[in-house]
């Protein structure tokens, strides 16, 4: 009796209850669609500085969810950078991080041209640039062999392993292959939107590469929700939302891995986890919003390169608290130049002291009300 939904004879002919699914998907394209309306009448400033939050999330929780923790500050400058996008200062950024933000740039900025088995090969080289998944030698660039045994998603420790899924056979990879690629590629009546959740879930079934499918299948789906709005530009992050209910993810997943074709609750379950990231990308647009308000004000004070860059750090989510000694650190500072940028700051309303002193002393931005 199959297993895995790759093994029943009609795969892949997924079907589903479309009542229920279209009960979903409604209230999803119409918020949506609200959400890009907003956007486009912010302006292009503000429109950009959404768009690099959300990339940056994108790129930051994907790889979240696969247990790799990137740099923000990397992550952040490396898109700046490819978008023409003016943050100030730049930081280098490592291999790893460019690989994986070269491809979900090249998934979403470029999501109208067609997907092929050389570009796919292409992103799962930039995600691998030492051809090592950790210490282990990997396939790159390249559909895996399996070599080394059957492809199987596990955990738990080794002796008690615990096999979730078992993927196609190797030698099967370019039928299937060539069959999803000619799919996601047609033009059909199919709602872009649940072509995404489709496209996410029969990749990650198929499992081609030895490593990265998550990754891949992540970008793939936000290269189809770019398709649905025919923008390039992100307004949300599908991904964010995935590592926030990572475990539910992985369960229905699973579940719909190991069921039948029928894939209604995988469709309800991703139309929910699309709507509530569209709801929480409606919190950073508001915290977007209120960093344009504080430099609409801190922009006609004296303030020197160093404090705009710090204030931009806190804006965006300074890891940890703020002290003299991490700022001395940040912007190559002295402690006595970074005691008098603070004091500064703290004249023009711009930062607080927070509760405690001495050599724990930290600062916080301060409320609106405080701005002198």
């Amino acid at each position: 009796m199959p297993l895995y939904i790759h093994e029943l004879a009609e795969w892949p002919e997924f079907h589903w209850d479309a009542e229920r699914v279209a009960a979903r998907l409604g209230p999803v394209r119409h918020r949506q669609g609200r959400l890009t309306g907003r956007m486009q009448a912010m302006g292009f400033k503000l429109q950009s500085e959404a768009v690099l939050t959300m990339l940056t999330q994108d790129v930051l929780k994907s790889s979240e969810i696969e247990g790799e923790i990137l740099n923000r500050d990397q992550v952040r400058s490396s898109i700046a950078r490819r978008l023409g996008i003016d943050i100030g200062a730049l930081t280098a950024a490592d291999r790893n991080v460019e690989g994986v933000v070269e491809m979900m740039l090249d998934a979403t900025q470029h999501f109208s041209t067609p997907l092929t088995a050389e570009r796919l090969y292409g992103w799962h080289a930039a995600l691998f640039p030492t051809g090592r998944s950790g210490m282990q030698r990997i396939i790159v660039g390249a559909w895996r062999d399996d070599r080394m045994g059957p492809m199987q998603v596990v955990s738990g420790p080794i002796g008690r392993e615990r096999v979730h899924y078992q993927a196609p056979a190797a030698g099967v990879l370019p039928g299937e292959m060539a069959r999803f690629l000619t799919w996601f590629n047609a033009r059909q009546e199919l709602d872009p939107v649940l072509k995404a959740a489709l496209a996410h879930l029969w990749f990650v079934t198929i499992h081609p590469f030895d490593d990265g499918n998550g990754r891949i299948a992540r970008a793939i789906a936000d290269m189809a929700l770019a398709r649905s709005e025919q923008s390039a530009q992100r307004f949300y992050s599908m991904s964010a939302q995935i590592r926030d209910e990572r475990n539910a993810y992985y369960d229905i997943l699973e579940a719909t891995q190991k069921g039948s074709l029928d894939i209604t609750a995988w469709l309800e379950w991703f139309l929910a986890c699309l709507d509530r990231a569209i709801e929480g990308a409606e919190e950073t647009l508001g915290a977007i919003l209120e960093k344009a308000r504080f430099w609409e004000h801190a922009n006609a004070l004296p303030l020197n390169e160093r404090q705009k860059l710090m204030l931009n750090k806190m804006l965006d989510g300074l890891d940890g608290k703020l002290t003299s000694t991490k700022w001395a650190k940040l912007t190559k500072a002295s402690p006595d130049t970074a005691l008098r940028d603070i004091t500064g700051l703290i004249d023009h309303g711009l930062l607080k002291r927070d509760e405690g002193g001495g050599r724990s002393t930290s600062y916080s931005l301060a409320p609106p009300s405080n701005r002198a």
